[in-house]
């Protein structure tokens, strides 16, 4: 028996032991911390999390199929990198109820909801209707005081609402996977993911339209 490098045991196969190959794309966990912690001293390191939201539509779209999902999911490493192998996890089979259709499609419609409210709120702010707020709402409901990671003046203010709206969106969505992560498997979120999701949707309309040709 021989152990890889995620500390996973194998037998030999033939001379010696067969290890896997690690990839660049392995290490993207790095970057999700990077981002979280640059926006934590710059809200405008916000904009950075729209490649997270565009990238798996856009593979998905152009034939990529869940290959963000499965390789390049900086988030889903972390969760896996915690729960694992720092035993972060209670690691209890994740509800089934997870990644039933009505659950993973009406978080699909509560996180698009907030989504389009955020790009309402941006909108006011460039209408002059209302006041930039510097403060980020955290799982939707609590809102926390931001303002030391951004200074006035520095963009028009519409840019800077849609980083602290973005931001507060995309760190609601890590807590509630990091507390899935705790109390279930690490990657339990990946169940009812918006963007896993909308990604199934896209490929499920290209096989439809594969059978229909």
């Amino acid at each position: 028996m021989c152990k890889d490098l995620s500390g996973v045991h194998h037998r030999n196969k033939g001379n010696g032991c067969k290890m896997k190959q690690k990839h660049w794309y392995d290490h993207l966990w790095i970057w999700e911390i990077a981002y979280f912690t640059m926006g934590f001293f710059n809200i405008l390191f916000a904009w950075l999390g729209m490649l997270d939201f565009l990238l798996p539509l856009l593979i998905a779209i152009f034939g990529g199929g869940k290959f963000f999902c499965n390789h390049l999911c900086g988030r889903g490493q972390l969760y896996n990198i915690l729960g694992h192998e720092n035993k972060c996890s209670i690691n209890k089979n994740t509800p089934a109820f997870f990644a039933s259709k009505w659950f993973r499609y009406g978080f699909l419609a509560f996180f698009m909801t907030m989504f389009v409210n955020m790009l309402f709120q941006t909108y006011l702010v460039a209408a002059g209707a209302r006041d930039l707020q510097e403060t980020i709402m955290l799982l939707w409901t609590f809102r926390i005081p931001w303002g030391w990671t951004y200074t006035a003046g520095t963009v028009p203010g519409w840019i800077a609402q849609f980083s602290f709206g973005f931001y507060s969106l995309m760190l609601t969505s890590l807590l509630v996977g990091l507390i899935t992560m705790v109390f279930f498997r690490p990657r339990s979120w990946c169940t009812f993911c918006p963007m896993g999701t909308m990604t199934q949707l896209i490929c499920k309309a290209r096989n439809r339209k594969s059978l229909s040709r």
